[in-house]
């Protein structure tokens, strides 16, 4: 019977010309956040990626692949379990949520199957002492940061290896540091490589960069490409630097397999986590300086970016090379996403996948349907779904509800790429399918647990260093002097705030500066304007407001642009105040106005430093008495 099986087996493969001698050895490289048009080879004006390039030029790069959701944590699970985002166990980007135990992943499939398993980079989807931790999801190795919150620092003082601390030794956190972490995680990568060469090997990247805090080795030669761009901010000139180290190392990996005599007998994939952020951006640049989601040549934008769940959170780069087996130099407008990837990988190596895969195998488009003994399935409908945004992608029709109480917008992707024209009510029959599908593709989240959640919140607290002073990397001081003080002052109401991660509104006037308010990013990005309204307890004379900048090192959601209005009903606020413009820093910032009574404050942050959608306060004060 075994010999059969076994027969039955090389038969098959032999038949459908998929594999050769031995099953092929896959590397999927994935860049956290890498916009859709940030690579030369998608048309980037301002980033060169000749290796990236070679690799799409060597194999077949799809012009229609999309990602799992439009946030880190989510679309990895996506990638991982074949499920869409209905039907995941991780469905939020807190950064810890973790897989269910025993769920089955593509390492559990691939180790089945006789495959050496590695992970390099950041996981998101599980957190240390979790049921999610990749060890238990079929990795024989996962090297890298397990919560992504940990994973936004390079210089961290330690990184794990599966559920051990890996010490990096002269690092603080935060950008402070000797031991740059994204190369030991790449060089861990290349030796699991080096060692699986003589067995058939699945070598997952989830590599952080370009993503995070943008840091990049001042020695690193990709920096020396792009730091006399003066005419760029610094922080952009670092992000090019950043996607240029990775094109560096992907031609490494690409050197080594040749070295290695794997070329042919392996299957490299490319791609980004989700669609691209708008950074950088300036009036000459409004969807910023790199064009992560407007066409470089035609001047065409995707909607939206990363966080919602228009084709600008969505779209991402996406070349896969296997020489030999994929024709080389292919454009393909093949339509898929993530949960593709299980189904597909199973058809190349023989693996059995999960029976309850959302996704279709495309090997097919791949090698051709003759090779593959069958013709290209196409999807029915692809779903997604983040907090209470959801989107449906019928053939070119897509609908997108930005929210549980909002209106479904329909949109016809062939003449309306940049999904401008909403035409539901010119066809309502459709509009009823999608609203069927979305019904039936949703169901409640199942996560996994935590035994204990020590060391998973050691492992975020490790992004400024695992012994934090009580305030890190600021030498400035929340100052009360002159401020309404009372213990009957209080936020009473606000139009957004962060639950997951404890960011809330009540921490903007909780007298600690380490403490802050953030709006909603976890689950469904909120916008500006965003509002807080702050009870003073009793009438008071109010000459003024001071304001602090967030002090953990970073700047989502410093204010720019505020409006403050002063009223005695919370609920009714005349003209405002005082309009001001806050400078981008650190320390303490006073703005004065005519003297007026009220007992209720209203902040209104109508956009950010970073021109982000965010809004954050460490602390805000009333001047007065």
């Amino acid at each position: 019977m075994r010999f059969a099986y076994i027969l039955t087996l090389a038969l098959f493969f032999s038949e459908s010309g998929i594999l050769a001698a031995k099953k092929p050895n896959i590397v999927y490289i994935m860049c956290d956040e890498l916009g859709y048009y940030e690579t030369s080879f998608m048309g980037s004006k301002t980033i060169k990626t000749p290796n990236i390039d070679k690799l799409a030029a060597e194999g077949v790069w799809f012009t229609q692949a999309l990602a799992g959701s439009s946030v880190c944590a989510p679309t990895r699970c996506v990638l991982m379990t074949g499920k869409h985002s209905g039907h995941t166990s991780v469905r939020v980007n807190g950064g810890g949520t973790p897989l269910r135990a025993n769920e089955k992943t593509i390492a559990n499939m691939l180790k089945e199957a006789g495959y050496a398993t590695g992970g390099f980079g950041k996981w998101g989807c599980g957190g240390r002492g979790s049921t999610g931790v990749p060890e238990k999801h079929g990795f024989d190795i996962f090297l890298g940061y397990y919560d992504q919150v940990h994973a936004h620092s390079y210089y961290p003082p330690y990184i794990i290896r599966n559920s051990e601390e890996v010490l990096l030794k002269g690092n603080v956190g935060g950008s402070t540091g000797t031991n740059y972490s994204h190369y030991v995680i790449h060089d861990e990568a290349i030796e699991f490589i080096r060692a699986n060469k003589d067995r058939p090997f699945f070598c997952y990247m989830p590599i952080t960069p370009p993503h995070g805090i943008f840091d990049i080795p001042d020695e690193d030669p990709a920096w020396a490409i792009y730091k006399d761009k003066i005419e760029w901010p610094e922080q952009a000139r670092r992000y090019a630097a950043m996607v240029g180290m990775i094109d560096r190392q992907v031609g490494q990996v690409l050197d080594l397999l040749k070295e290695l005599k794997l070329d042919e007998d392996t299957i490299v994939f490319f791609c980004g986590d989700n669609g691209g952020n708008n950074y950088f951006r300036t009036p000459e640049h409004p969807r910023g300086i790199h064009s992560a989601n407007k066409n470089p040549e035609t001047g065409v934008e995707f909607r939206g970016g990363k966080g919602n769940l228009y084709e600008g959170g969505l779209r991402i780069p996406m070349a896969i090379r296997w020489p030999g087996k994929i024709r080389p130099g292919r454009v393909s407008d093949h339509l898929w996403y993530f949960p593709d990837v299980m189904p597909t990988l199973a058809e190349l190596t023989g693996a059995k996948s999960v029976k309850d895969t959302d996704g279709l195998s495309i090997v097919p488009e791949l090698i051709g349907a003759k090779a593959a003994g069958r013709s290209q399935e196409q999807h029915q409908y692809l779903y997604w779904e983040l907090g209470a945004q959801t989107a449906v992608r019928m053939g070119n029709w897509k609908a997108v509800r930005t929210g549980a109480k909002a209106e479904w917008q329909l949109f016809n992707l062939k003449n309306d790429i940049s999904e401008v024209h909403d035409v539901s009510k010119q066809n309502p029959k459709i509009l009823e399918q999608i609203r069927a599908i979305a019904q039936e593709a949703h169901e409640p989240a199942v996560a996994g647990t935590f035994a204990d959640t020590t060391e998973h919140e050691k492992d975020r607290a490790a992004k400024w260093g695992a012994t934090r002073p009580p305030n890190p990397g600021s030498k400035f001081k929340w100052l009360t002097k002159g401020l309404i003080i009372n213990e009957d002052l209080k936020v009473i109401s606000f139009s957004s705030q962060n639950e997951g991660n404890s960011k809330f509104a009540a921490n903007a006037v909780d007298g600690n500066s380490m403490t802050i308010w953030h709006s909603k990013f976890e689950s469904g990005i909120k916008k500006h304007p965003h509002e807080l309204v702050i009870d003073l307890g009793k009438q008071s004379m109010i000459r003024g407001f001071r304001y602090m900048a967030r002090q953990d090192g970073g700047w989502n959601g410093a204010l720019k642009d505020v409006e403050f209005s002063v009223g005695d009903n919370p609920q009714e606020f005349v003209e405002p105040t005082l309009k001001v413009t806050f400078r981008k820093t650190r320390s303490v910032q006073d703005v004065k106005c005519k003297p007026v009574k009220g007992r209720y404050v209203r902040l209104r942050a109508l956009s950010e430093v970073n021109e982000g959608p965010w809004a954050s306060i460490a602390e805000i004060g009333i001047i007065g008495n």
